[in-house]
């Protein structure tokens, strides 16, 4: 291999760049153990974020790249994730057996938090990433129904819970340990102690994402989250409508407060499709979402319709993303989750693990 041919196949390559993040994978240090052997190239492409739905059409761009190459007849590549820790808040440890944590909040109820925050964990996994799913509404419990997902947690160890397993998804929720009708009848410190609990002594398994489904407003569970829980960072929701837009900034501002970085912002509802003649009605108004995510500077992760399968395959325990796969909702939801990984593979890395930890100790 001459050097020369090796810089021709790098600068072909460099102008393939990445759909999400719109960068080339040579300057970003993607692109792994080249060799040219005759008239054979091989490398891999290493990506920090998981993208299963992307690596077709990134392996053919980049072959029909290097093929321009002259004397380059023939091209293998490997394509892998490779998804690290990265940093939280200053002075908050890292969970056990969880490299990433990302809240799903919004200021008020009934904008669609918990649907997103179910298909959004279904996605990242379908992206090929190992994802868990904690259901931190104490009072309203959701995620059990959506997922579902029944029975109780089991404990190994007498002193640790395992999480239940849906479509993949390792899942824990307080709906697991109550009677369905049961109504948690707890002041804000017993409900956020029982959260930690949750949160800290569920065995979760080396998950590369785990999801908080956060309850909706700014108030104790919210504030013991965002301070003493690892947050990588926070994914807004909302509906176009002015009330919630409010709301949503409140819980916004919250996270801005406590250094959480806001991974971007999802707008539900965003417009309906009548389902027998094709009108669009914008019926919770226009462009809300966008309008907010302009005005604070924060990605526009995308937006959803106000579409009754997607009530319907929640409400029957299998989300959009499971229930239609190949269905223009879960493509959607995919396209979220992958701008979402990358927004945090982007930010910087978690480097605690690497500093020894000293302890002093008196010799006799």
């Amino acid at each position: 291999m001459s050097m020369n041919q090796e810089a021709l196949v790098l600068q072909a390559l460099q102008r393939v760049l990445d759909p999400v993040t719109q960068q080339d994978f040579v300057s970003s240090k993607q692109i792994r153990q080249l060799r040219i052997e005759g008239d054979a190239l091989s490398f891999e492409l290493e990506m920090g974020y998981p993208a299963a739905g992307l690596h077709e059409t990134l392996r053919k761009s980049l072959t029909t790249a290097a093929l321009g190459v002259p004397g380059i007849a023939r091209v293998d590549i490997r394509i892998s994730t490779r998804i690290v820790a990265h940093a939280v808040q200053r002075g908050v440890q890292l969970l056990p057996g969880v490299k990433n944590i990302v809240a799903v909040a919004s200021g008020k109820g009934g904008v669609g938090k918990s649907t997103t925050a179910a298909n959004l964990a279904l996605a990242l996994a379908a992206e090929g990433a190992r994802v868990g799913l904690l259901d931190a509404d104490i009072y309203g419990p959701s995620q059990p129904l959506m997922m579902g997902a029944s029975g109780q947690p089991q404990s190994e160890d007498g002193k640790t819970m395992e999480p239940l397993m849906a479509h993949g998804v390792q899942l824990m929720s307080i709906g697991f340990l109550v009677a369905e009708d049961q109504a948690m009848v707890w002041r804000g410190p017993m409900a956020t102690q029982a959260l930690e609990q949750l949160l800290r002594q569920t065995n979760w398994h080396d998950l590369d994402y785990l999801i908080v489904d956060m309850p909706p407003g700014t108030g104790d569970i919210q504030l013991t989250l965002s301070q003493r829980v690892p947050v990588t960072g926070a994914v807004i929701v909302t509906t176009p409508q002015d009330i919630a837009l409010i709301d949503a900034k409140k819980g916004l501002k919250m996270f801005e407060k406590v250094g959480v970085p806001i991974l971007g912002l999802v707008e539900n509802m965003a417009v309906h499709i009548c389902t027998n003649c094709g009108h669009a009605e914008h019926i919770f108004g226009a462009e809300g979402g966008q309008k907010m995510a302009a005005q604070y500077g924060l990605p526009y992760l995308g937006g959803l319709p106000l579409a009754m399968s997607i009530r319907e395959q929640a409400d029957a325990g299998r989300p959009s993303v499971v229930a239609d796969p190949d269905g223009e909702i879960a493509q959607r939801y995919r396209g979220i989750a992958r701008q979402v990984a990358a927004r945090i593979a982007s930010q910087a890395k978690d480097y605690s693990s690497k500093f020894p930890t000293i302890t002093i100790s008196k010799n006799s």
